[in-house]
Formats: C-alpha cells, structure tokens, sequence
C-alpha cells in the first residue's frame, strides 16, 4: 500500500476545510441550537457530522461509478466542479450567505442535523470536488483528509457554547473572504485541469 504524501494530504486538508466551511456552519449550528440543552445540542452536532460523513464516504467511494453510470466524462466534470468552485468562492468573498438563518431555532434537532449536514457541511461543491480529487490524488489521501476536516468540525460543534464567546460574526466574515479567493483559485485549476484533458 502506497502511503500518501504528506504535502498532497496537507493540500486537501485545506482544501476540503474551505469547501465544508466548518465556521460558517458552527454560526448556523449555534444559532440553532441556542435553546437546546447540552445533550439536544450533542446529538444535533453528532448527528450532523454523521450525515455529512455518511455523505462524503459514499461519494469518496462510488462517485466514479455513477459518473459511468451516467456516461459523465472526467473533463467535463472537473470544468463543472470548477465553475461551482469558482461560484461559492465568489459568494463566499462577497460576504453572501447559502443559508436561511431565520426560523431555524424552531425545527426539531433532527431537521437542524439534516440541514447542517446537507447542503451546509456536504453541498454540491464538495460532493464534485471529492469525485475530481480521487481522479487525481486517489483514494487514501481525500479520505484522510475529509476525516480530519470533519473531526475539527465535531469538536468545533461539541464545544459551541464557549467558543461563541470568541468566534464573533465579524471573525467568520473575514475567514469566509479569505477561504473564497482560495475556492476561486481551486475552482479555476479545475477548469484549466479540464480543459488541458
């Protein structure tokens, strides 16, 4: 067995922390579970990350099929995984949110998981980007990588009620500009990668 490089490990852990955006979904997670007590907001956290790994592994090992099953070239997938990188990136820089933030204190935990999950940790960024990086890196170093985003991501959750003394909205605005340029720069390496196939 071929052991990843430490430097292509260390790349998509970067990568994988700007598309999941943990911090961007700790603001909605702690905006949610507000009224939660310790224990609701530990199985929502739990829960949460379950759906977004069980989401993640699946892609991780049978994004490629279903892009046979569907007859999906590689090329035309990473120009596609590109622009939607190049898209979030933007939205991301500009300071734009991909969540409805209003009226979520209200739904059930299991529904706050869901939502935090899928689209927020899993959309379909990182869903394309996990099925190009397997094409290119194989499969231990994204799995590797994915683990290590998303055990930042539980403990981020598990410990959201101290940190939201730290972790203002003025903080994660200015690390959401700085992670988009990053997206946008991934995203266009995706299409370059696309189009040179």
């Amino acid at each position: 067995m071929i052991l990843p490089a430490a430097d292509d490990i260390l790349k998509l852990i970067i990568l994988f922390f700007v598309i999941f955006d943990p911090f961007a979904s700790f603001s909605v997670f702690t905006a949610a579970t507000a009224n939660l007590t310790f224990r609701q907001r530990r199985r929502t956290a739990l829960l949460a990350v379950l759906v977004a790994s069980l989401i993640s592994y699946s892609v991780l090992f049978f994004g490629e099929s279903v892009l046979r099953l569907f007859g999906a070239e590689i090329h035309d997938f990473k120009i596609a995984a590109g622009i939607i990188l190049c898209i979030l990136g933007i939205k991301m820089s500009l300071g734009e949110s991909f969540s409805k933030d209003e009226g979520i204190e209200e739904s059930s935990s299991q529904a706050i998981a869901a939502l935090i999950g899928t689209p927020l940790l899993t959309g379909p960024a990182a869903i394309t980007t996990i099925i190009i990086v397997v094409q290119d890196y194989g499969r231990a170093a994204p799995a590797l990588a994915v683990t290590l985003v998303l055990l930042f991501t539980t403990a981020l959750f598990l410990a959201s009620a101290l940190l939201a003394r730290f972790i203002n909205t003025t903080l994660i605005r200015v690390l959401s500009t700085i992670l988009g340029l990053i997206t946008i720069s991934w995203g266009i390496k995706f299409i370059r990668a696309g189009i040179s196939l």
